[in-house]
């Protein structure tokens, strides 16, 4: 167990409930997390440009067998954040007894796009090849992330092998020990997409200027020939198909950030395709920083999303 992760959520939680006004119940339950959770920090689920990339496995102690599971992805506008800043975001999935992922991939100053997509990819590779050992459901693997990390989980829900994001993760070098690939029948998929105001078309924030998002997209997508080709490939709304999970997405109409128009424009397409999902507007809201009462009503609407399509505890 890290103790020293655990104690520092311990004083978050304790600062929080000085300021807000916990009731005991909250209380209870918020110690419940750091009493009966394990945490298994910094293992490393691929190598890649000489970087050791890491997750860390959140693995309640009262759950035998298989449990629902959350691949979170941080943000950043994919040329900063980490795993290790973010670990709070998903504070309420514990609550809930899920277990949880929590993944780091290459941002832009180590390698440009598709760099992050081809690693959160292998993630999800990694946790299908360690269900057994870690005790993930892979029927019950949903996926989510803010901003860039929103981006990246609909990237790892949405795409299939066929694109070509997996050739260098772990096992498909030795194909006998891996049976997950566009030559086997076992798909690579996830129960859901909760998508926290993500980019959704990168192509759209290209040659924008400063501002926004795309000063960090030009980072992140670089300078190639190809660039906007590589912009078009690791767009979701470019991968839309009639097996996709469930996709709900969580958006500000004034985010000054990630325009609210890429929500609306997956959700679109989406509809046009026939496909579940849904989108919750936050009305007034900017890029996240959304208040206590309109987080309670978003995480409601989450659950019973999940709820709606078998998905979760």
């Amino acid at each position: 167990m890290n103790y020293m992760l655990l104690r520092i959520i311990i004083i978050v939680f304790a600062v929080y409930w000085s300021i807000s006004g916990f009731a005991q119940s909250d209380i209870r339950s918020f110690v419940n997390v750091t009493t009966h959770y394990s945490v298994i920090p910094n293992l490393t689920y691929q190598r890649a440009g000489g970087i050791d990339l890491k997750l860390d496995v959140y693995r309640p102690t009262d759950v035998d067998g298989l449990n629902s599971t959350l691949m979170y992805i941080h943000g950043g506008g994919w040329t900063n954040g980490s795993k290790e800043g973010s670990s709070l975001t998903f504070l309420p999935y514990l609550e809930t007894g899920w277990t949880v992922v929590n993944v780091a991939y290459r941002l832009a100053d180590q390698a440009h796009a598709p760099a992050a997509v081809e690693d959160v990819r292998c993630a999800l590779r990694w946790i299908y090849r360690n269900a057994e050992r870690y005790g993930f459901d892979r029927k019950n693997i949903v996926v989510t992330g803010n901003s860039a990390g929103g981006h990246l989980a609909l990237a790892a829900g949405m795409l299939t092998s066929q694109v070509g994001m997996e050739r260098q993760c772990p096992g498909d070098r030795m194909r006998s020990t891996w049976n997950i690939g566009p030559t086997n029948t076992e798909k690579l998929e996830v129960a859901a997409i909760v998508n926290w105001y993500g980019i959704t078309d990168v192509s759209d924030l290209l040659n924008t200027g400063p501002g926004a998002s795309g000063n960090f997209t030009e980072a992140w997508i670089g300078s190639s020939p190809n660039r906007s080709a590589i912009a078009a490939r690791v767009s979701p709304v470019n991968h839309i198909r009639q097996d996709l999970p469930p996709i709900i997405s969580i958006h500000g109409d004034e985010d000054s950030i990630v325009p609210y128009s890429q929500g609306i424009k997956l959700h679109e397409a989406l509809n046009r395709a026939g496909l579940p999902n849904e989108l919750i507007t936050i009305e007034g809201g900017g890029h996240g920083g959304f208040s206590p009462s309109q987080m309670t009503d978003i995480y409601a609407a989450i659950y019973r999303f999940l709820d709606e399509h078998g998905v979760g505890n």
